[in-house]
């Protein structure tokens, strides 16, 4: 081989590549008001330093409301709870917006082996389940490792039978074991019902190892016969299907707008709406608790600070069952959803952040990475990408363009708790709660009070 002309091309490369950085240009100067970052620290820190009240809003919803199903009487007193907080907290222009829900209501949950050794098992029904018949079901189990699993069985596998998806779902530090587990639990029930299956069976989506089964929805498949569907056993629930009033909660800290200037809003999102295992302490009472507290956070400040848009906090109705109220919010407000310069979402629990990703136009970047450089970095929080879902009741605003900010939070433990009767007040940490409150109300003071233009941003792909 001659040696010279087999290294050519790689010097070739590294004298180009070498002289491409030399003509990069340094990035343009970012224009960031200074007094918008002063200001931004001060919120920072205080939330630090002195607490918030993101605790007392956690505890006054879960002791005095409770679990809040969609479409329930629970959920019915949480409207009216967060349009008596929000005004008791001194938001504007208050309000409970309509939003037509399902409603399902769980009935009795058993569950036993009889064979070959009997035994009594810990079962809940998913959400949206149908029941099964009064004397119940038996039959045999048929065992599948994942979804994908389950799609290649034949329905001489699983005609008469229960199918069983035993995937585990993995611990993880932004959470993403959900995802990758979660997908038979919506879908499962469908596909096995398509095989023959007269009931579907799930491994609890949870990271724990306590015998609380986690529950969550199930989405039947309009196509195939709807079969009982229930984590960790048979499945054995009542179902109550009806449309009943729910509402979105919407609350505002008006901004402080100079003349000639068309209103602009930042969001402020959660979800209102729980399971009725617990009481929705983590899920999602802490992300009300942060949104909250940092939009009260923000009005307290002194005239001349108050920000130029609008803070808009939203109280979403039925995450957890359908996602109506993010699909109602978005129709009841598309003339003005141009206006919306950017949207966060708080729905996983207390964990503290750990990055801040975005889905901003290119030329917002510059601007973004700056202050999340200047008030997120000294938290502990790391720049993230700009390819950020946002959060569920987000989804449906993605299509206008509109912006999102996400402050990615330590999901490690969250599993353990989440969708199941262990979701009470006790597991809600103030610190923590306070930690998410600091770098939200940074970050969102110094986006609602500069010029920054963050969208319209790119849509998401499927």
């Amino acid at each position: 081989m001659n040696l010279d002309r087999a290294c050519r091309p790689l010097l070739v490369l590294v004298a180009f590549l070498a002289g491409h950085s030399c003509l990069a240009q340094p990035p343009a100067a970012i224009n960031i008001d200074e007094r918008v970052l002063a200001t931004a620290t001060r919120l920072r820190d205080r939330a630090l330093t002195e607490g918030t009240k993101a605790y007392d809003v956690v505890h006054s919803l879960t002791t005095e409301v409770g679990p809040r199903p969609a479409g329930s009487a629970g959920d019915h007193a949480a409207v009216a709870w967060g349009v008596a907080k929000l005004k008791e907290l001194g938001f504007s222009n208050v309000r409970a917006e309509k939003v037509m829900v399902p409603h399902w209501r769980r009935g009795a949950n058993v569950g036993r082996i009889v064979a070959p050794w009997p035994q009594d098992l810990a079962v809940t029904a998913l959400g949206g389940s149908v029941a099964t018949p009064a004397g119940g079901l038996e039959a045999e189990v048929v065992r599948f490792a994942s979804l994908d699993e389950l799609n290649a069985a034949t329905a001489e596998q699983l005609k008469g039978k229960i199918a069983f998806v035993d995937k585990k779902m993995e611990r993880a530090r932004d959470g993403s074991g959900y995802g990758a587990t979660v997908r038979a639990r919506g879908a499962g029930p469908s596909v096995a019902a398509s095989k023959g299956a007269i009931a579907f069976l799930l491994r609890s989506v949870g990271t724990d190892t306590s015998r609380l089964p986690h529950t969550g929805a199930t989405r039947y498949d309009e196509a195939q016969p709807k079969i009982p569907a229930a984590a960790i056993s048979v499945p054995d629930a009542d179902l109550l299907l009806a449309q009943e009033e729910s509402g979105n909660v919407i609350g505002e800290i008006p901004g402080q707008r100079k003349a000639g200037q068309a209103e602009e809003f930042v969001v402020l999102g959660c979800h209102l709406d729980s399971w009725d295992l617990g009481t929705g302490a983590l899920d999602d009472g802490a992300g009300c608790a942060i949104a909250i507290e940092t939009a009260r956070q923000i009005a307290a400040l002194p005239q001349e600070d108050r920000p130029w848009r609008t803070l808009r906090v939203v109280l979403f109705a039925n995450e957890e069952f359908g996602l109506s109220g993010a699909r109602a919010y978005a129709e009841a407000h598309k003339d003005e959803l141009a206006r919306h310069a950017a949207a966060a979402e708080a729905d996983l629990g207390d964990g503290p952040p750990h990055h801040f990703s975005t889905r901003v136009s290119a030329a917002a970047l510059p601007a973004v990475d700056e202050l999340a450089r200047r008030l997120l970095a000294p938290l502990g929080i790391e720049r993230g990408d700009n390819e950020s879902f946002g959060g569920a009741d987000l989804g449906p605003l993605a299509p206008a363009g509109v912006p999102v900010v996400s402050f990615e939070q330590d999901a490690s433990t969250y599993f353990d708790i989440h969708h199941s009767a262990n979701d009470t007040i006790d597991k809600v940490s103030a610190k923590r709660l306070d930690q998410n409150v600091a770098a939200w109300t940074s970050m969102i003071y110094a986006l609602a009070a500069s010029d920054i233009t963050l969208g319209p941003a790119s849509i998401p792909e499927e």
